[in-house]
């Protein structure tokens, strides 16, 4: 099963294509037209109001950069922090599987975790500009 290992490169670009555009997806109302509302949905939980754009930001903002793989690990990082937020604060109380269970966050944040260890891999903007070097394939 060796052979699978040179395909490391490709599974890092999926999964870093799957995450960015359901972050994108996922918080596009909130930044085109929804600001306001997701403002005071996010006070009525008892967070500050400046934490409304920090989520924004990460979730929008870091999807397009986990598209073209820039800064994975620090975005990476920001979401795995943003998904333990809403898991807390809004899903946990639903149970794992339950009607807005915590089961769709707990994955995305899966994800940013698995990337925030192995990078945005070789088919990225982290690679050419020297980010991304900590990916390596042994060669046994």
């Amino acid at each position: 099963m060796r052979y699978l290992d040179r395909l490391q490169p490709l599974a890092l670009l999926v999964l870093r294509l799957v995450l960015g555009s359901i972050m994108i997806g996922h918080s596009y109302w909130k930044v085109f037209g929804g600001e306001h509302k997701y403002v005071g949905f996010i006070t009525s939980m008892g967070l500050p109001w400046w934490s409304a754009y920090l989520s924004m930001a990460a979730e929008f903002g870091g999807g397009i950069l986990l598209i073209a793989g820039l800064l994975t690990r620090f975005v990476a990082l920001t979401l795995v922090i943003d998904m333990a937020v809403a898991m807390v604060k809004i899903h946990f109380k639903n149970g794992l599987l339950g009607d807005n269970g915590y089961q769709f966050p707990l994955s995305l944040a899966a994800i940013a975790f698995a990337l925030i260890f192995f990078g945005a891999g070789p088919m990225s903007l982290d690679a050419i500009r020297g980010g991304g070097r900590s990916f390596t394939t042994s060669k046994k």
